[in-house]
């Protein structure tokens, strides 16, 4: 009995990892990597490219989305003037046939909720607006 506990007594438990067979594994796919890199074509990307569209819209209308949520209307008066007025989710409609030739801006704060930019978007959808877009500020 003695021998066999003093057999045991003698083996101490390893603390630590071998890393032996992780670096081996990891060089073993960097260089299959490193072989195979150069054996890939790289794909061709098609870019859109910004121009100019066909069919210039007549009216050109913008919606102002503030952070409390509230809408307010900007068009274009008979002088090319901007009148702009506060309007409700509602009265975004425009009549049927002055819609189709209207094209309408979206823009808003940094800090106004997603939620009220889609509802104008919506609601310009209801009214027959075919041209929305958004107002993107560029640079920093």
């Amino acid at each position: 009995m003695s021998a066999i506990a003093s057999r045991g007594r003698g083996r101490r438990t390893i603390n630590e990892i071998n890393m032996v067979p992780f670096i081996d594994v990891m060089l073993v796919l960097l260089i299959i990597f490193m072989v195979t890199a150069p054996m890939l074509t790289p794909g061709l990307i098609d870019v859109p490219s910004v121009g100019k569209g066909k069919n210039v819209p007549k009216v050109v209308a913008q919606v102002i989305v503030s952070k409390d949520g509230s809408l307010q209307l900007k068009t274009p008066d008979a002088t090319r003037s901007m009148n702009t007025r506060e309007i409700g989710l509602a009265a975004l409609a425009w009549q049927n046939d002055q819609s189709k030739d209207t094209a309408v801006v979206i823009s808003a704060d940094k800090g106004v909720q997603y939620e009220s930019v889609v509802k104008a978007m919506d609601a310009l959808q209801k009214a027959g607006v075919q041209r929305v877009g958004l107002s993107v500020k560029q640079g920093g």
